[in-house]
């Protein structure tokens, strides 16, 4: 039986964009229903931020078509956000609701003898409009926001990225359409929006990297390859899963065809006398399948670290270590101790200092406590997580070679074109400008130019952002491969679980604790130390008392409490009346000019009904007491 389709909000059709020579979208065709969850994947510069920008409504497309249900309403996130500088965090997150902010100021101009306004009343209903401002407070404290009140000039990109998300998804609107949502988010932060993705009443239509956000949350996969969208049902386990067994599939196909190639070439060189119409026929066969285009495997970055100098017995020591920001504490009693082979992962929330723990090690910062203690034969290679380490104004081929024609990767000469080829740069982005690279490319790049340095401490700041999945998985090989030590700062839980086996974590409560293990055996571990705590924590927040004497209900408490079922029987009857009334059709025509009076009475009779509850709680609280003992 096939699942039954949920209502079409969108359909596009044959898409093409064209940049100049550069052929985007070919003929991109997909459709958006009310229950989806996409996930949009593919190879830096396939188009994805372009399709989904003529999704969005923002860029129209040089040919093909874009339908859009009526009235609907879209959430976007794009790379390249903008916020209003002249209006605070706040400010610029409530702007993301500006439907229903315009609801709202219609409702309290309206008459309230207005039809428009039971109209306008019941839609705000629907979208829970009424609750708009502790929404916003929620979402901002769950991405865990910059104060509402600072200005956007004084944020970081990190944090002008969680605001710009914010007002996307605050409006809970029909379709949110979000372009690497993931980025710059801590590991909690992205497992709040998992959870709110999850149960969101809206679609969703989202590029991202992150391989644990594309299992947990999307129903399908559209990948986009040469310009076209090719469809795959379930997340992204699932199509890879597909995706192999189809490539296996098409490599078999081309088995056979050159095989069958390489038979009807003999057969031709022979050169046949007779040209009977069985041979013709033959002979056309040959050059159809020869002309047909054939299978061409997906090339994938040949990314391997040089191998590094050995270690000695010292290779970093964290002794106590402690770090002030502004005044503050920003983390203290750091102790940790490497051993060879040790790939640390460092995860918390943004600010907690985990980028300044980095800087400290690297010598850029000078500990407020405690030491930094490197061996001697310690070499430290660092990935920034800022990408400025890379000039805009030199071509690709300069910023690796610096002016050689070959670099030395190891003890391994290599030409500067064969190894920029293994990081899949074609010889036109060679000689292209840095300025120019899409960031994917940016991030292939500078790996290019810093891992080539060596070292046997790799110290790698967010280096998983704006790299595609299969660059993301090559990177991964690498570093596991890697005989030396690596320190990653990384919100990407896929990574951490894969790459390391040791956990320094920066906590909610402003300690940092260290785990053996990946980041699924910490996140375990953490829970059952909080579940532990628990008990403890309340036992010490409530210390115990002088029993106090059981006190029982008085003779007209008792009285109440007899009465208090039939008073909020009584109580909910009259709710029902009025909630009736105001839902008749012929309300407005016979109690128009009583709205107000009557929305007046109806909540004061719930505000009743809340009363009597409480009321009847207590009393009943204090007679369950006496009764027990």
């Amino acid at each position: 039986m096939s699942k039954p389709v949920s209502p079409l909000l969108i359909a596009a059709r044959d898409l093409a964009v064209r940049f100049g020579e550069q052929v985007v979208l070919r003929s991109a065709t997909l459709s958006i229903h009310q229950t989806d969850r996409i996930g949009l994947v593919g190879a830096n510069g396939s188009g994805k931020s372009t399709l989904i920008k003529v999704i969005a409504g923002l860029m129209s497309p040089d040919s093909g078509t874009v339908e859009r249900r009526r009235e609907l309403v879209t959430g976007y996130l794009s790379q390249e956000f903008t916020l209003d500088t002249s209006k605070t965090v706040y400010e610029n997150v409530l702007e993301g609701a500006r439907g229903v902010l315009e609801l709202l100021e219609e409702y309290e101009h309206l008459p309230f003898d207005a039809e428009r306004r039971h109209t306008v009343e019941e839609h705000l209903r629907q979208i829970d409009g009424w609750n708009l401002r502790n929404r916003v407070d929620a979402v901002m404290t769950s991405l865990n926001a910059p104060a509402p009140g600072r200005s956007i000039d004084t944020l970081s990109g990190g944090e002008k990225r969680r605001v710009a998300l914010c007002r996307a998804v605050v409006a809970r609107p029909d379709l949110l359409i979000l372009d690497e949502p993931t980025n710059h988010l801590d590991t909690g932060s992205i497992e709040w929006l998992e959870e709110y993705l999850a149960s969101y009443q809206g679609a969703c239509l989202f590029v991202t990297h992150d391989r644990y956000f594309l299992d947990s949350i999307a129903n399908r996969i559209i990948e986009l390859a040469e310009g076209v969208c090719h469809p795959h049902e379930g997340n992204y386990t699932d199509f890879m899963i597909d995706k192999a067994e189809r490539q296996a599939q098409l490599e078999s196909e081309e088995k056979k065809r050159n095989n069958f190639l390489r038979r009807e070439l003999e057969w031709v060189r022979r050169g046949p006398r007779a040209r009977t119409t069985k041979s013709k026929s033959r002979l056309k066969r040959y050059f159809d399948v020869a002309d047909a285009e054939g299978f061409v495997p997906e090339r994938e970055v040949e990314l391997v670290i040089p191998p590094p100098p050995g270690l000695g017995s010292t290779i970093l020591n964290l002794r106590n270590l402690g770090m002030d920001m502004d005044g503050r504490p920003l983390f203290r009693g750091v102790d940790l101790l490497f051993t060879k082979h040790r790939k640390l992962g460092i995860v918390g929330r943004n600010g907690s200092g985990k980028t300044t723990l980095l800087r400290v090690i690297l010598g850029e910062l000078t500990p407020a406590a405690g030491s930094v203690e490197i061996g001697e034969r310690t070499v430290i290679n660092s990935v920034d997580q800022s990408r400025l380490s890379l000039d805009d104004g030199n071509t690709v081929l300069r910023e690796i070679g610096e002016g050689n024609d070959w670099v030395m990767f190891g003890e391994q000469r290599l030409t500067v074109w064969s190894y920029l080829r293994r990081f899949l740069f074609t010889d036109d982005r060679i000689m292209t400008k840095v300025g120019s690279l899409s960031g994917g490319e940016r991030s292939r790049l500078l790996l290019a130019k810093v891992l080539r340095r060596g070292g046997n401490l790799l110290v790698l700041d967010e280096p998983t952002n704006d790299l595609d999945l299969p660059t993301l998985r090559v990177l991964e090989e690498a570093l596991e491969a890697f005989d030396g030590c690596v320190i990653a700062v990384s919100h990407d839980r896929y990574f951490l679980n894969r790459v390391c086996n040791g956990i320094l974590a920066f906590e909610e409560d402003g300690t940092v604790h260290f785990s053996e293990g990946h980041y699924d055996y910490y996140k375990e571990k953490r829970e059952a130390r909080r579940a532990a705590a628990l008990p403890a924590a309340l036992e010490t927040a409530a210390p115990k008392e002088p029993k106090a004497a059981v006190r029982k209900l008085s003779y007209k408490e008792a009285k109440e409490l007899e009465g208090m079922e039939e008073a909020i029987m009584r109580a909910e009857e009259e709710v029902l009346r009025l909630e009736t009334l105001f839902a008749s059709p012929d309300f407005y025509a016979l109690h128009g000019a009583r709205t107000e009076e009557l929305t007046h009475e109806m909540e004061r009779c719930r505000t009743e009904v809340e009363r009597l509850y409480a009321r009847w709680h207590d009393l009943e609280s204090v007679r369950s007491g006496a009764s027990a003992t």
